[in-house]
């Protein structure tokens, strides 16, 4: 017999999703009877497989050990690089500023060494994350941007922390902001863009209309002018709504491409400045909860922003 604690990371689940996870090497069919012939109990009881677990319940299992057998684990994080850059860090997150160029998560080009493989890396070698003890979460990332497009990232270090931000992310209690270098000069200090945004999937690009229509997302778009210098507008925005490529594509459509942006820019523009980067950084994050936030209250109304931000510098000491 061997017993088991529950940790603060799989509190919530089923017995049946528990055991799955936590014991590859037995069958299912099997561990439903040994539920069913009280092999397998939960605080010393009767349990059933649909039995919802907290934490601290100790689940004893009166089963062969070869199905506590776990081969040795080889993980592929340990092959990312170190390299992080925090802007903040607890016990529950890890605020990431993220670098053009890398992506948030693995995609067909990149397997290895993404955002999210680097943070796992961090944590487990920092001893806060044993992937070996935990049987169903794994560190996420509770936002994500584009490869080339650089800013501050959300990571949740625990299965809370991430339920509760999946869920401020879903109801905007979230604020980001952002800032990007755009061609020519805005006809407003500050204005609203309002659209349509069509995405094709195959392309990965959005087009963006004046004219509603069946497939289309309605989009807003808020900028603010802090620059102007040498046909360049260096602008703060603020989504009012969350779609993809929105910044690049709607600023595009008006005739104010990005700075660096070779998708939704202009190459004969960008090729005069020399700069193949993409000019957009989401800067600023704000915790802005408007219902209860449990043990992440404490994050309520703090803001946190990157400081040096690169193109902003060279833009404001006319390095453009």
């Amino acid at each position: 017999m061997k017993s088991y604690t529950v940790t603060k990371n799989d509190a919530g689940q089923r017995l049946d999703k528990y055991l799955t996870k936590s014991f590859p090497n037995l069958p299912k069919s099997l561990m439903y009877k040994y539920i069913r012939l009280k092999r397998i109990k939960v605080n010393a009881r009767r349990a059933e497989i649909s039995t919802r677990l907290a934490e601290g319940d100790v689940i004893d299992l009166y089963i062969s050990d070869e199905f506590f057998e776990k081969k040795e684990t080889l993980y592929d994080f340990m092959s990312a690089s170190k390299h992080i850059d925090i802007v903040y860090e607890d016990e529950n997150i890890i605020l990431l500023n993220k670098k053009a160029g890398l992506l948030s998560h693995p995609d067909d080009s990149e397997y290895i060494d993404t955002l999210i493989t680097r943070v796992k890396r961090y944590l487990y070698e920092k001893g806060e994350w044993q992937p070996q003890q935990e049987n169903s979460f794994t560190p996420a990332l509770v936002n994500r941007i584009d490869r080339n497009t650089s800013g501050i990232v959300i990571c949740a270090k625990t299965a809370e922390a991430l339920r509760v931000l999946n869920q401020k992310m879903k109801d905007r209690e979230l604020h980001k902001l952002y800032l990007c270098i755009v061609h020519g000069k805005m006809p407003k200090e500050q204005d609203i863009l309002e659209g349509y945004l069509t995405k094709d999937e195959k392309k990965n690009k959005v087009f963006i209309s004046r004219k509603p229509s069946p497939e289309a997302k309605s989009i807003r778009t808020k900028y603010t002018v802090l620059g102007y210098r040498d046909g360049l507008s260096l602008l703060e925005i603020d989504l009012l709504t969350g779609r993809t490529h929105q910044i690049r594509a709607h600023l595009a459509s008006i005739g104010h491409p990005l700075l660096g942006d070779g998708k939704y820019g202009k190459n004969e523009l960008n090729k005069k400045t020399g700069y193949k980067k993409q000019c957009l950084c989401s800067y600023k994050l704000i915790f802005d909860f408007t219902t209860p936030a449990g043990e992440l209250e404490y994050l309520n109304k703090r803001e946190f922003r990157i400081d040096d931000v690169w193109f902003q510098r060279e833009f404001e000491d006319g390095n453009l």
